[in-house]
């Protein structure tokens, strides 16, 4: 009598399924993306309904709710779809582009494109938050955003930090992206 594991049922072409096996920690730093950003996502609603968090505003926010809310649900939205969109570096459709899209549904993907529109990514996430971890550090004249108390203050640190990663993790998920497909043995 055989044995068959599960994996051998997978077809080759399965979203899940890579040419060549993704490290662990790449995995789990994958997954680990949308989590960081969530704390932001979820801090940033209550300013949908004018509750500023404790933030010292000088101007008001926008007065229509018709305006405010769809665009901080759109913004927590879009953000949480940008992080998924790192599991393509580990995923079998970051290497081959899923069937139901146009035009290249079911084409392999070129690794360069996929590496240039990752890093390009990874550096504008780096570089629209490094502003923020600057101001906190009085760095450059960048001078804090004020809060009502040191406890909205933490409070807003605790649920920004995490998201500060995201620019980092990504470059390093694309580096590990181009070992498996460009480097012979992902040597």
């Amino acid at each position: 009598m055989t044995t068959t594991t599960i994996s051998e049922l997978k077809p080759a072409g399965t979203p899940l399924r890579t040419e060549r096996p993704v490290p662990r920690w790449a995995n789990l730093t994958a997954h680990a993306i949308p989590l960081l950003l969530l704390p932001q996502c979820l801090w940033r609603l209550p300013f949908a309904f004018h509750f500023e968090m404790g933030l010292n505003v000088e101007g008001e926010m926008p007065s229509s709710p018709w305006v405010s809310i769809p665009y901080v649900f759109g913004l927590s939205v879009l953000t949480e779809g940008l992080a998924l969109l790192c599991f393509g570096l580990v995923r079998g459709w970051g290497e081959v582009a899923p069937s139901w899209l146009p035009v290249i549904g079911g084409k392999h993907l070129a690794p360069r494109v996929v590496i240039t529109i990752a890093t390009i990514g990874g550096l504008c996430a780096t570089v629209f938050w490094a502003p923020t971890l600057l101001s906190w550090f009085g760095a450059f004249g960048l001078e804090p955003a004020e809060y009502a108390n040191d406890w909205w203050g933490m409070l807003a640190k605790v649920c920004i930090t995490p998201g500060m990663l995201w620019g980092p993790l990504v470059l390093v998920l694309t580096y590990a992206y181009y070992v498996r497909r460009c480097r012979p043995n992902g040597s």
